[in-house]
């Protein structure tokens, strides 16, 4: 083994096999796995954890920074190995377990998951799954991402580390890891700028803790977003024309504030947008990068970003990993209890940038379920932006299933983000700017600016009607769902 993956020699005699290393794994346990979106997650121990379970019952809670990679949550779902997961997924075979009742999932915002487990909720971790390039004098490496990594070593009993052979050991110094102190004699963390770090460059573990290190050379799973489309590029223009105006009336600087984007194609696509805007040394501060983040660093306008995870397409990844000399400086990856934490989002006066599924017309966003029952991915962090940042957008094509769906309806089905903490909504046909508005002014702007034409008729008319009926908040209960229900029976929202 090269003596530079593990230069603490007395851990060199914990090497052993994936398999070995799953039999330290009990049933009913709660596992703390690496892993935020699709980056830097174990990737050995799921594949050993689920052939051992086709022999034996082994059933466990696990948690997570976010999504993990290589079908891992699919692989450990169909095993039947999770009892219980948490805080967020994007895999179909488990998001089947879960909305079959077979999986209990816990939708949680990504900041709160590591101070929960500090209260010992829903239970303490057994045993820390981490992946790393490396094992120092002085830590753990992390790879692609932190995610919840920190906490978990910190809190776990035991810990097993896959270290991973594919990624390379330039990774390390790109890291800042800083945990916030117990309570109540925590003191603010002392984090005023994205470009500031505040902790060390390696996660700080007790080797007696380690009972196994696994090789892996299996890299990240490849982002899935989609490249550009002409919706996503109309969404672009009019979120950089609403920027472009408040430069304009000096509610923001030419550098905007720190930027936030959640995970996903649309978020993806907007940030794309941002290479041909006027805007220059921006920064971002944010749970992920995609693509879109190393374009602007390319590009020269980004200037600095912050995350707990690079998430990347294959090509994105090579171009990222072959130049990490020249992003080195303009990087770092945190704990996303850093990364996501609600009093350096308000501090910091966040743009927050993240996708609905569907909104409504008094700016309520559902950002999770479909038909209000079915569960889609999880809220993620953009409740932790949306709620504390300075501006809070959210985005969506205005129709999907071909037309069939409106994304703008009556009432959302679901209530992940009230219109409370949304200012901005945006799709392919306009933007509509909530701020300062009352429920029945900002109605009349979402759905003259939002709305699809094919449903703005239908909206308009449930808008009028539930007027009349009278109210602060305008509805019409015994129909405020009939276009979902519609849709239900008849496979489209159109009712006429």
């Amino acid at each position: 083994m090269d003596s530079q993956r593990i230069r603490q020699p007395e851990l060199a005699g914990k090497l052993m096999s994936a398999d070995e290393a799953a039999t330290f794994f009990h049933n009913g346990m709660t596992i703390g796995m690496s892993g935020f979106t699709r980056a830097g997650d174990a990737k050995a121990m799921p594949r050993a954890l689920a052939e051992r379970a086709k022999h034996e019952e082994l059933r466990f809670t696990v948690i997570t920074g976010a999504s993990l990679g290589n079908g891992s949550d699919g692989l450990m779902a169909e095993a039947g190995l999770l009892a219980r997961r948490l805080p967020f997924q994007v895999d179909a075979t488990l998001r089947g377990k879960i909305n079959a009742g077979e999986v209990m999932f816990i939708d949680q915002h990504l900041s709160e998951t590591a101070e929960q487990l500090r209260s010992g909720t829903p239970s303490s971790i057994d045993i820390a799954v981490i992946e790393a390039a490396a094992i120092t004098e002085n830590g753990i490496v992390p790879t692609m991402s932190v995610g919840n990594s920190a906490s978990f070593v910190e809190q776990a009993r035991q810990i097993v580390i896959e270290l991973n052979t594919s990624v390379p050991l330039a990774l390390e110094g790109l890291h800042d890891i800083y945990l916030p102190a117990e309570r109540p004699a925590r003191g603010p963390i002392p984090l005023t700028s994205p470009q500031q770090r505040i902790g060390r460059a390696t996660i700080p573990f007790d080797p007696a803790k380690v009972i196994a290190i696994v090789l892996t050379e299996t890299p990240d799973s490849p982002s899935s977003v989609l490249p550009p489309d002409e919706e996503t590029n109309a969404i672009a223009r009019h979120v950089i024309g609403f920027l472009e105006g408040e430069v304009e009336a000096k509610r923001l600087p030419h550098t905007l504030a720190p930027l936030q984007a959640g995970i996903g194609t649309i978020a993806n696509a907007v940030l794309h947008g941002l290479v041909v805007s006027p805007f220059r040394n921006l920064t971002m501060y944010s749970e992920v990068l995609q693509d879109s983040a190393i374009e602007l660093l390319d590009s020269g306008q980004l200037a600095f970003a912050s995350a707990s995870s690079i998430t990347l397409s294959s090509a994105k990844y090579e171009h990222f990993i072959n130049n990490l000399d020249k992003y080195r400086d303009k990087l770092v990856l945190r704990p996303q209890e850093i990364s996501n934490h609600p009093e350096l989002v308000r501090r910091l006066g966040i743009i927050g940038l993240n996708t609905a599924l569907e909104f409504d017309i008094y700016g309520n966003v559902n950002s999770t379920h479909v038909g209000g029952t079915h569960m889609m991915n999880g809220i993620g962090g953009s409740g932790d932006f949306a709620r504390n940042g300075q501006i809070s957008i959210f985005v969506s094509k205005s129709v999907a299933k071909g037309g069939a769906v409106s994304s703008v309806v009556p009432m959302v089905t679901h209530v992940d983000h009230s219109e409370h903490d949304v200012d901005v909504l945006v799709t392919e046909w306009g933007l509509a700017d909530l701020r300062g508005l009352a429920p029945r002014e900002r109605a009349v702007k979402v759905i003259e600016h939002c709305c699809h034409p094919d449903y703005r008729p239908q909206l308009r008319d449930y808008f009028e009607r539930a007027c009349r009926a009278g109210g602060h908040t305008p509805h019409l209960l015994g129909e405020a769902f009939s276009w979902h229900q519609h849709y239900a029976q008849h496979q489209t929202m159109r009712l006429r």
